[in-house]
């Protein structure tokens, strides 16, 4: 696409799709000279201010010459973007490579002049903010470090994009023009100004979906039936509070309604905007209305039709074309065979799925993948009697079928802030972006619980219609990963459920210890074992007996949420027979009123066949918002919505902060549960979350230690990976290595012989061990391959012999001799970078035991000092540690420093993909390291420390 002597072939791979300010989106890509006609229609459409913003002159019209200057580019010392919709250019940028003189200059010079146009109507979109990320990361590409800007005083637009940034920078003035100049390395700040920015432009990007002005069901047909026609009625029956139209080509031309809803042939036919389609037509008849709604200006697009991926290779590219298409308009989409989506604010009331009836509102927001999960789901929070039980609400829900575009993480970035929304529930069948998943999770969590099952996890592949990154790493480690960053991993849908609800309606409990007490001695005793499994701290069951009152159960109630020598209350309840048994409407109320009493302190009801509990229970108060409530979606129980604050924080949740108290003066709803093992497990979660809460009030710090040589490494890794792509580096090399970042490793000499084996010895000094280290053998001290504690030559040469007279010729064994290390703990640390998860950091003890049991744990790169410490702890055999059963405690300072030098080698170097040390031996005091292996490669791409960008398609 370039002429002759342009030096670089069209960089595709600088294309990108991007969400801006507003929630559209826009597509970023390399000016080629192809582009000229449209340079020219473009700016004629910029008004004559911004052209002298930009020229510092009036420039009416662009030459021939600047024509052909703007598009013809070497891509390399001359790059130019535009940002486009509809094919069409609405903003472009521009880099010129200069010298220290200011004049076109080529590599090694590292600085450029940057400069910018946006179209009128499209300022004020973040456009600007979105190009000035992915150019900065183009001229960090082809080696330049700083960009320089020329900006009249006046164009404060201009100016606030570049100070805005986040990037180190210096201001001068001179001959009435500000020049700014600044660094393009990517900063803390920079980088938090990023994220900023794409939460904001993606949760907007929901929010239009979500919270439309009106809808267009495009496919709904004639007669009764039909998926379009239900998705029409469904909306209608909500009482949608906007504009609804049907909309379908074969609709005679003098039919005006349907089910009483306005009637058109087309999307274009209809008068006044339409903010969200709904398309139910066969897949082949989608591009048509995708192509009409881009004309008529629809923002966004619930494709409840099928036959896409999930269908085979012809429909994954039938699925890439579609995002391709809508994109191009500046739309995103729910889908394709999606089940559709729900919001059940006052001001919306929006069914715009195949769910038949609306949901009652409530404060949990709803993600599934599958439409049929998401059924059920719903089913079960709207259910009463049997499961889980009481009313339950939801704020919106979200299916969204083959997740082409809008996922899980986009929705996440909506309920982030969202006022209507308290916890968050998603069933998950594949991660697309589990960096980013990982890292959206934490903050949410930080503000409202966020509570994941994982479809698929042992099929090894994603569904079908899912076009995500293959992970190496097993789901247990996915599950622990998920798990640090805050989020409630459950097993399956009931648990769920079961975990929404005690989120939902209760505060968090300020640690383990638990109350139970009932009028059932055996389901109380059931309770405190069902507690002790799950790791929590029972106290010892109150019998109340078969024949307590409502007034003995609120009493009893009353006194142990009283008491701080407890956390949490399960109140068991089984039916109790004759004329002065508790009624259920008059134990409920008893057990409400004793929880608004002494509120802070979660209550959870276990209940056996009680008919009418679990509805009694909720009726004084239920999550659903209440009429006179004086805000929309503020439920009864809930008080008034936090704003944001003004730095931009999230609402403060209103529920009781964990080990809190709630200022309200009446109950949360009280959930129940109809087996002992199902209530203990929820609330297992929500005391394992809190935690997790008040941990990361104080996430600790990365330590920085004086004796790491970050720069040496860097050479030295440079210098290695310029003998080949990829390469397991040889004993020296590895030592060498590690020993830049203050890592020692045992010497291990080669004793190819018995001859040799014995100068090893002279030379590290006796007593040495004497270790095969032949893959089937190494590390495996069970088999017999390892003598240790040799005190001379002599044990030495028969040592050698019974190894080589066991297991075959030394060439077979690679004998080395190693000098004994303090007896301890063995353990091994590993850490490898995953293209999909990134930099795992995982511990845990040698031996066959810890691998049978899968006993590791698992920490994101970079690691904290207090993740260290909770990454030692948090194995199973970690008390062996620590003292068990007499045994000397070992130093475990010395080997969380270990780890977080490990850590920081692999966060500095991404070229290190894999680091092995094994054993570790951790004696009383201090440890050796006696075994390692290093792998380097050219790192893989770290699209979270890129510019923001749409999954390409």
């Amino acid at each position: 696409m370039q002429s002759a002597p342009d030096r670089h072939e069209y960089p595709a791979h600088w294309e990108a799709d991007v969400v801006l300010r507003d929630g559209g989106t826009a597509r970023i890509r390399p000016i080629t000279v192809d582009d000229a006609e449209r340079l020219v229609s473009f700016y004629e459409q910029v008004s004559d201010e911004s052209k002298y913003y930009r020229f510092f002159a009036p420039y009416p019209r662009l030459s021939a010459k600047d024509v052909h200057r703007f598009t013809h580019h070497d891509f390399v010392d001359r790059v130019g973007l535009a940002a486009t919709i509809g094919g069409e250019f609405i903003a472009t940028v521009r880099y010129d490579r200069i010298g220290a003189e200011g004049l076109p200059a080529s590599a090694p010079a590292d600085e450029a002049e940057v400069a910018f146009l946006v179209q009128d109507a499209h300022q004020g979109r973040g456009v600007a903010s979105a190009l000035l990320e992915h150019i900065a990361a183009v001229a960090r590409e082809r080696g330049i470090r700083r960009f320089a800007a020329e900006v009249l005083p006046a164009n404060s637009k201009m100016i606030k994009v570049f100070t805005d940034a986040g990037y180190t920078q210096k201001r001068s003035f001179e001959d009435g023009v500000v020049r700014l100049e600044f660094d393009l390395e990517p900063t803390d700040r920079s980088l938090a100004v990023q994220y900023a920015r794409e939460q904001r432009a993606e949760a907007r990007s929901v929010q239009r979906l979500l919270m439309p002005g009106s809808v267009a069901v495009i496919g709904a047909g004639r007669t009764p039936g039909g998926v379009g026609r239900s998705v029409l009625g469904n909306i209608r029956d909500a009482g949608f509070t906007g504009g609804l139209y049907a909309v379908n080509r074969a609709l005679p031309e003098e039919l005006k309604e349907l089910d009483g809803v306005p009637a058109y042939r087309s999307v274009r036919d209809i008068e006044g905007p339409v903010d969200l389609a709904v398309v139910a037509v066969p897949a082949d008849h989608v591009p048509e209305v995708v192509t009409e709604c881009g004309e008529h200006g629809v923002q966004g697009l619930v494709v409840i039709s099928a036959g896409y991926a999930e269908s085979g290779p012809e429909g994954r590219e039938r699925q890439r074309e579609l995002v391709r298409h809508a994109r191009a308009y500046g739309m995103r989409i729910i889908g394709p065979n999606a089940f559709g989506i729900i919001n059940t604010s006052d001001g919306v009331r929006l069914n715009a799925s195949l769910a038949p009836e609306m949901p009652r509102p409530g404060r949990i927001g709803l993600f599934a993948q599958s439409g049929a999960i998401g059924i059920a789901l719903l089913s079960r929070l709207q259910r009463r009697g049997g499961g889980v039980t009481g009313v339950t609400g939801v704020s919106t829900f979200v299916s969204s079928g083959n997740r082409a575009d809008v996922s899980g993480n986009d929705v996440l970035q909506y309920w982030y802030d969202d006022p209507e929304t308290d916890v968050v529930l998603m069933y998950l069948e594949s991660i697309g972006n589990p960096r980013k998943f990982t890292r959206l999770a934490r903050r949410t969590a930080a503000a409202k619980p966020l509570v994941v099952v994982q479809g698929a996890r042992h099929g090894g592949a994603a569904p079908q219609g899912h076009a995500v990154r293959a992970t190496r790493l097993p789901h247990a480690t996915v599950s622990a990963l998920l798990r640090q960053a805050g989020v409630i991993r459950v097993d399956t849908i009931t648990e769920l459920v079961d975990a929404g609800l005690l989120l939902a309606r209760q505060p968090l409990p300020a640690g383990p210890r638990v109350a139970i007490l009932g009028n059932s001695e055996s389901l109380g005793l059931l309770t405190y074992d069902a507690c002790l499994s799950e790791g929590l701290r029972p106290l010892a069951p109150l019998d109340l007996t078969t024949g307590a009152t409502a007034a003995d159960f609120h009493a009893a109630l009353s006194r142990v949420l009283a008491d701080d020598a407890c956390d949490a209350v399960v109140v068991t309840a089984i039916p109790a027979i004759g004329e002065s048994s508790v009624g259920d409407a008059m134990l409920a109320e008893a057990l409400r009123s004793a929880a608004a009493e002494v509120p802070g302190k979660p209550v959870l009801v276990v209940h056996v066949e009680l008919g009418g509990l679990a509805e009694a229970l909720s009726a004084a108060a239920s999550t659903a918002p209440q009429a006179g409530s004086g805000a929309s979606g503020v439920g009864a129980g809930r008080g008034r919505v936090a704003q944001p604050g003004a730095d931009g924080a999230p609402p403060a949740p209103t529920r009781a902060a964990p080990g809190g108290t709630t200022a309200r003066g009446w109950a949360e709803p009280i959930p129940a549960y109809p087996a002992a093992e199902r209530a203990v497990r929820a609330l297992g979660e929500a005391v394992k979350y809190a935690q997790w809460r008040r941990d990361a009030a104080e996430p600790g710090k990365v330590p920085e230690y004086e004796d790491i040589d970050e720069k040496g490494a860097a050479q030295l890794i440079d210098g290695l990976l310029a003998r080949g792509q990829g390469l397991t580096l040889g004993t020296e090399e590895t030592c060498e290595l590690l020993g830049k970042y203050g890592i020692g490793v045992h010497r291990a000499l080669p004793a190819l012989s018995p001859d040799d084996a014995a100068m090893a010895a002279d030379a590290l000094g006796y007593p040495v061990a004497l270790k095969a280290t032949a893959p089937h053998l190494r590390h495996r001290a069970d088999l017999g391959g390892v003598r240790l504690d040799l005190a001379d030559e002599e044990q030495l040469r028969r040592a050698y012999a019974e190894l080589t007279e066991l297991f075959g010729k030394p060439e077979e064994l690679r004998p080395v001799v190693q000098g004994m290390a303090p007896r301890g703990v063995d353990t091994v640390v590993r850490a490898v970078i995953d293209p999909a998860a990134g930099a795992v950091l995982s511990f845990g003890l040698a031996g066959a035991a810890s691998q049978l049991l899968d006993d590791t744990a698992h920490r994101i790169v970079p690691v904290t000092d207090r993740e260290a410490a909770s990454l030692v702890r948090s194995i199973r055999t970690a008390p062996l540690l620590f003292g068990w059963r007499g045994s000397t405690p070992v130093d475990t300072p010395a080997l969380e420093e270990l780890l977080l030098r490990v850590s920081r080698l692999v966060d500095d170097h991404p070229e290190v993909v894999a680091v092995t040390l094994e054993p570790v031996v951790v004696a009383q005091r201090g440890v050796s390291v006696l075994g390692a292996s290093v792998r380097l490669a050219p790192p893989p791409a770290r699209d979270d420390l890129g510019p923001r960008t749409l999954p390409a398609y």
